[in-house]
């Protein structure tokens, strides 16, 4: 898990830091507006690839996990159809939708729907067969920076055309797409290729849709949770106010990508070790991971709070008013990745169900707040009706993973990582600044002192955070 982990955290470290980049570009060339229309051109986007996929990702990682745990391996073609066949046509039938109803430049985009929604899912079969490869090298390292490629190529010869930055930034799923059928293939004949009996595929199909089905919907509001936000703003505030809270959330997107990289090398040994009943196994796993996770965005959340200032002040003094946006929403995610991935921990222990109450009640609250707030306060409004969504998200399924399933995420090694980077990233700074000021000379010296104190304290007390295991032999 130590070894895959750090692969999918070098690989988010990437991914975040393309992201950030094409964020950055496209503010500066844009301006608010051309770059309010981008991200929410993108963010539809997203969200329809999330429709498509009908929640299979999570439904095949736990599956093609628990096939093989189970010592089931022939029933793993058929659980890979059952999985493919829907997303395949679901998201082609809303391809042709998007391109014939969605403003311009989405419907632009609606034609790299299927090959976008069939990549995320072939990786996320990959990684139920405890492969992150994959996953890191072609969805973490070669598609961001091939869409940072391509964005920078449209800046340098001086594109203006928020539609031309969206084909760019969309693009490079077709390559990866190819790429990502092939790993799965070859994970695929790598072991048993016996096609199941017509009735074995007939029950798996229904034991399959019957955790999928919630995850489907439950999915879709995860993702309008994290977009569904930027496309109220740009219709209840305008498209400056969108671009405004886009690039203020634009570090959350880092915090996420840690998540995703440390989930990924986790989720389907926790799903193998839930199916056989290991809940010590499982509890040691969910608590290694929280501690990492805190070890990693704790830093970055409580920095882009401190000098929210300097942060903003990258993408250009247009954004400048996004302030109180980046200290509501890196307060939420501080509580959040403090619950660790208790989602995931509720997928995998198959509360599917609840995960989607869950998610729902969080997009319900978001969206009512959005509606009051946002013609108020604007981006602010935005910001805190998302902490509100974050809140529920993570607090909820945390209680129901204590109580139904005995886990937690409240390890010594969470505890040991919270405090070293309060202290480091939070403390620190603000001494610095309450003696010596804000200025450049303070801010470099305040940075300079936490990273070498954070590094040798993670070093001392590697034992307690389970560092040591990236060190460990085959």
């Amino acid at each position: 898990m130590a070894r895959g982990g750090l692969a999918g955290i070098a690989g988010a470290g990437a991914a975040g830091a393309s992201g950030v980049l094409v964020a950055w570009l496209v503010a500066r060339v844009l301006g608010a507006e051309g770059a309010g229309a981008f991200f929410a051109a993108t963010a539809g986007f997203v969200l329809a690839g999330a429709v498509a996929k009908l929640g299979t990702q999570t439904g095949l990682v736990y599956w093609v996990a628990r096939l093989r745990a189970q010592d089931r391996g022939h029933l793993l073609g058929a659980c890979l159809r059952i999985g493919l066949t829907p997303v395949t046509a679901a998201s082609t039938a809303l391809a042709l939708v998007l391109w014939f109803a969605a403003p311009t430049p989405l419907d632009w985009l609606a034609l790299f729907l299927p090959l976008a929604t069939l990549s995320d899912t072939m990786l996320a079969a990959t990684r139920g067969y405890a492969m992150i490869r994959p996953t890191v090298l072609l969805e973490r390292i070669c598609r961001p920076a091939m869409q940072l490629a391509a964005v920078a190529g449209l800046a340098v010869a001086g594109v203006r055309s928020p539609g031309a930055y969206a084909v760019a930034w969309v693009a490079p799923y077709i390559p990866v797409a190819l790429l990502a059928g092939y790993a799965l293939r070859g994970a695929y004949q790598s072991g048993s290729t016996k096609r199941a009996g017509h009735r074995a595929m007939s029950a798996l199909r229904a034991q399959f849709w019957r955790f999928t089905g919630p995850r489907a919907l439950a999915s879709v509001a995860q993702q309008a949770l994290q977009r569904v936000d930027v496309l109220l703003v740009a219709s209840l505030g305008g498209l400056a106010a969108a671009a405004t809270y886009a690039v203020a959330g634009r570090f959350v997107v880092l915090g996420q990508f840690a998540n995703q990289g440390i989930t990924q090398s986790v989720q389907p040994r926790l799903a193998e070790a839930l199916a056989r009943n290991e809940r010590d196994t499982a509890n040691a796993l969910y608590q290694t991971a929280t501690g990492w996770l805190v070890l990693l965005t704790w830093p970055l959340y409580l920095l882009v709070s401190t000098y929210a200032p300097v942060y903003l002040g990258l993408f250009g003094p247009e954004y400048a008013a996004g302030g109180p946006v980046v200290v509501v929403l890196a307060s939420a995610m501080l509580v959040a990745t403090g619950c660790g991935m208790v989602d995931v921990v509720l997928s995998m222990a198959g509360r599917t169900r609840w995960n989607l109450a869950n998610v729902t009640a969080a997009l319900a609250a978001m969206v009512a707040l959005d509606l009051v707030l946002i013609p108020h306060f604007g981006a602010v409004g935005a910001a805190a009706g998302l902490a509100v969504a974050v809140l529920i998200n993570n607090i909820a399924p945390l209680v129901q993973v204590g109580r139904s399933v005995g886990l937690h995420p409240f390890g010594t090694g969470t505890m040991v990582a919270s405090g070293l980077a309060v202290g480091c990233f939070g403390v620190l700074p603000h001494a610095v600044a309450a003696t010596a000021g804000t200025g450049p000379a303070a801010l470099i010296g305040a940075l300079a002192a936490a990273i070498l104190l954070y590094a040798y304290g993670a070093y001392r007390l590697r034992g307690v955070l389970a560092l040591d295991a990236l060190r460990a032999k085959r």
